[in-house]
């Protein structure tokens, strides 16, 4: 009798664009013992050492889907959406990296806990400087009305991805924009638990979110338009908030939609050696 291999319980979705060889280590980091549904999606790279790194990886045997034009980071996961069936998914950029092992780690905790459709946890920030970014216990629609601080690897119910048609497109606020999404609509999500890693981030230069802090009170603009309800509801959500009666204070103030210069990337550094928000590894 033959036996039928298992069933992926986790969809990987690798966008990439112009990202040469960072894909391909993006792709081998993801070691699982259990089958993972990996696909990248090429979106419109047109550099040789990017396009001769995807077929290195198709001649591995990596399914590589490809657009024909550069149409954004929120359409290229979407596309990978589409072209995967696991349960799971789990969506990571190309210039990040998997940690072993957490991914059916993750899907377990979801499989166990069926009031969850998200499952997060703290991050390892890597390059310009290295510490673990430390994730809040829960979906907290007070935090997210002023700042994201919740990653852009977690690992998603395909279902509930689809209730909301995914990310949708918002220059470098994709992330935010679906994490406010989701805490609009009440889903609640579950933290792997503090010092558990659940991927590493890259930290360098070429981010999206470099480039989108000089429009930042533009996009923050359109996010508050595209989730009144999250905005309207903002009194109720900061009594139920965790967060300390000083940081609630200080939330409004310290972010939301005021202008981002470029001094103060060199202050969260200085913050972020000091241990402030975060965990020293």
């Amino acid at each position: 009798m033959t036996t039928q291999p298992p069933v992926p319980r986790v969809a990987v979705i690798i966008p990439c664009y112009e990202d040469g060889e960072l894909a391909a280590g993006a792709v081998a980091s993801v070691r699982e013992r259990e089958p993972v549904e990996l696909v990248v999606v090429d979106d419109g790279s047109r550099d040789a050492p990017t396009l001769a790194a995807l077929e290195r990886l198709e001649a591995q045997g990596v399914r590589v889907i490809r657009h024909d034009d550069n149409r954004g980071l929120a359409q290229a996961r979407t596309t990978g959406l589409h072209a995967t069936s696991a349960p799971f998914v789990f969506p990571l950029d190309a210039d990040d990296e998997a940690v072993a092992g957490v991914l059916a780690a993750m899907a377990t905790r979801l499989e166990n806990e069926p009031w969850a459709d998200v499952c997060f946890g703290d991050y390892f920030e890597f390059g310009q400087l290295e510490l673990v970014r430390a994730v809040p216990s829960e979906l907290d629609p007070y935090r997210l009305a002023f700042t994201n601080e919740y990653p852009v690897s977690a690992m998603f119910r395909r279902s509930v991805l689809e209730a909301v048609d995914g990310w949708r497109p918002i220059d470098a606020y994709e992330d935010w924009h679906l994490w406010m999404t989701l805490a609009e609509r009440g889903t609640r999500a579950i933290h792997l638990g503090p010092g558990h890693i659940t991927y590493r981030r890259r930290l360098h230069g070429s981010r999206m979110l470099t480039a989108a802090r000089r429009v930042h009170p533009q996009l923050y603009a359109r996010l508050r338009r595209e989730h009144a309800q999250l905005f309207d509801d903002l009194p109720a959500h900061r009594r139920r908030s965790t967060l300390s009666l000083q940081r609630k204070l200080l939330y409004p103030v310290v972010y939301g939609g005021r202008t981002r210069f470029a001094w103060e990337g060199r202050v969260k550094t200085l913050l972020d050696r000091a241990g402030v928000w975060t965990m020293r590894r």
